[in-house]
């Protein structure tokens, strides 16, 4: 059989009122609307393709009233076929017969569908009906593979299953039936079989392939069905540094349960190298064009912009294709356009609209900065670090290296750490001196443990303020630039001594700054205090809320 014209397909859905282990499963609501629709829908999509008819075969009048709104014909299950103990194999023979002496058709394709897999997706189904029509097979049935070193109890001994102990990539298939589909030819049905003679399988993904059988189930189902699709748009360069990717990939790992995708321009060599070393899937595109492709392939759900100001144009296309827009530090023209506007490095703007969410209360701070505790507080300043983010556009790393080496014979004791991002532009002048206490990580993949060891920094104005905050340093902030400046977080008021744009402060100033913090314990101590005075686990709840739309942790 090679074509679905004058193939007669029947597809029957058997779904009991009652549940053991899952009370009355089947008209629980499960993303707004009772389980039983979910099969019921994807067996009705077949009808726009092919000459099908839907049946569910039920003992519960609550379900029957439910499926009765559809096109489907109802077939109420007698009491010898609704005992647990009872196969599918005489309901779904039952419900054939049934439907064939109720329409007086004869049908040549029998499908039978789960309630109980509302992940599995109508392209999918169709494919697999599809695929039944062009082969020569009795039987086939969805799948999914799962290969797991297991074993096994025979004659009271447990035995293994398995040859050689290998990484799950690595062992051979393992294919279990997931539930969401079994396809066979009429002339394989019978009152105790719905296997036919040759047996193929249909694989689906994981996620398609859910069979709810207890709340786990239920949880992992519910997960899946609220899956976005997420599209990051962001930079990585050296004008502009590395904050923007960061925060970006920091987000996604909370939003591993979502179906993810970067997007970023050629330019931003920097960032490119950073989003391979994560594993999550990227494009490159060159211009505004190219990135309507990418959106016109992937359909995102949402879209976040994390590439500073976004204008007018920009944004309309994007409304073109995504139902939500959520932007970081955006205060150009197209800010507006968006759902959410996230400024967490800006506040008190009285005229701000109210679609943009400014000030600490917004930051979404990195996982490992939780996860430390602060160090106990130090009399004396012996640890001093130095850092400017992943790229360090101003080069405020090497006016600091020579400071610190002159700084050495006026505090011999203290040392210096400086922490250099794998963009910044000039490591080769910037080495170790351990003779003056100077020492240079480069590319530390844990910033949060040497903040930690730290009793003073002196970093920029940007996203690394936040995190000395949270662990309690007290800093000296130069800001990168104008825009950096009006990072209103690093002040005097939250626990910073700020002295302006780098470039255009003075080595004395910095060299005097950095040896009164020294000497004066009491002043780190009361700029460590209102440090420690924030809270910032919230903020990651609020962001992570914004971006999925989701009002209660807003």
């Amino acid at each position: 059989m090679n074509s679905a014209e004058g193939v007669r397909i029947l597809v029957v859905i058997p779904a009991r009122g009652g549940s053991k282990r899952i009370p009355r499963k089947n008209v629980q609501l499960m993303g707004g609307k009772p389980l039983i629709l979910y099969a019921v829908e994807n067996a009705l999509s077949l009808k726009d393709f092919y000459d099908a008819d839907v049946a569910v075969s039920t003992d519960d009048e609550e379900l029957a009233h439910i499926v009765e709104a559809k096109d489907v014909e109802v077939l109420k299950r007698g009491e010898k076929l609704s005992s647990d103990r009872v196969t599918l194999d005489p309901v779904i023979y039952d419900s054939v017969i049934r439907m064939e002496e109720n329409s007086g058709r004869q049908y040549d394709i029998i499908i039978t569908m789960q309630a109980t897999s509302p992940t599995l997706k109508k392209e999918t189904l169709r494919r697999a009906v599809e695929h039944f029509l062009n082969s020569d097979f009795d039987t086939l049935i969805s799948v999914v593979n799962k290969p797991h070193l297991s074993w096994t109890r025979k004659d009271g001994l447990i035995l293994k299953n398995y040859e050689e102990r290998l990484n799950s990539q690595e062992l051979p298939p393992n294919y279990l039936e997931s539930g969401a589909f079994l396809m066979t030819r009429r002339s394989s049905l019978k009152e105790n079989s719905r296997i036919g003679e040759k047996v193929s399988i249909y694989e689906t993904s994981p996620e398609e392939a859910i069979d709810i059988d207890n709340y786990v189930d239920w949880i992992a189902a519910e997960a899946v069905l609220n899956r976005k699709r997420i599209l990051f748009r962001t930079v990585g360069k050296r004008q502009l540094g590395m904050g923007h990717i960061y925060r970006c990939i920091s987000l996604a790992y909370k939003l591993v349960g979502h179906e993810l995708l970067f997007v970023t321009d050629s330019e931003s060599r920097m960032g490119i190298e950073r989003l391979k070393e994560s594993f999550f899937p990227y494009r490159v595109v060159e211009d505004d064009d190219d990135f309507e492709d990418v959106l016109v392939d992937f359909k995102p759900d949402i879209v976040v912009n994390d590439i500073l100001d976004t204008d007018e144009g920009l944004m309309k296309m994007e409304r073109r294709h995504t139902k939500r827009i959520v932007n970081f530090e955006d205060t150009g023209s197209g800010a507006y356009l968006a759902d959410a506007v996230i400024n967490a490095l800006y506040e008190n703007h009285a005229d701000k609209p109210g679609n943009v969410y400014e000030g600490s209360d917004y930051y979404f701070i990195r996982d490992e900065f939780l996860e430390e505790t602060p160090k106990e507080f130090s009399e004396e300043c012996l640890n001093i670090m130095v850092i400017f983010g992943g790229a360090d556009p101003s080069d405020l790393t090497g006016r600091l290296y020579d400071i610190a080496k002159v700084l050495h014979d006026k505090m011999p004791r203290a040392e210096f750490h400086f922490i250099i991002g794998f963009a910044y532009l000039y490591p080769e002048k910037i080495k170790s001196l351990p003779e003056k206490n100077i020492f240079v990580h480069r590319d530390v993949k844990r910033v949060s443990s040497f903040m930690k060891k730290s009793d003073l920094a002196i970093t920029s104005q940007g996203r690394t303020i936040y995190e000395l905050a949270s662990m309690g340093v007290p800093a000296i902030v130069l800001a990168q630039n104008d825009r950096e400046a009006e990072h209103v977080f690093g002040g005097i008021r939250n626990g910073f001594i700020n002295l302006g744009v780098g470039e255009r402060t003075d080595a004395i100033t910095i060299i005097k700054t950095i040896q009164w913090l020294a000497d004066t314990p009491n002043v780190r101590r009361e700029m460590r205090m209102l440090e420690l005075d924030k809270e910032f686990t919230r903020g990651r709840k609020r962001v992570i809320g914004l971006i999925l739309n989701d009002e209660e942790c807003v």
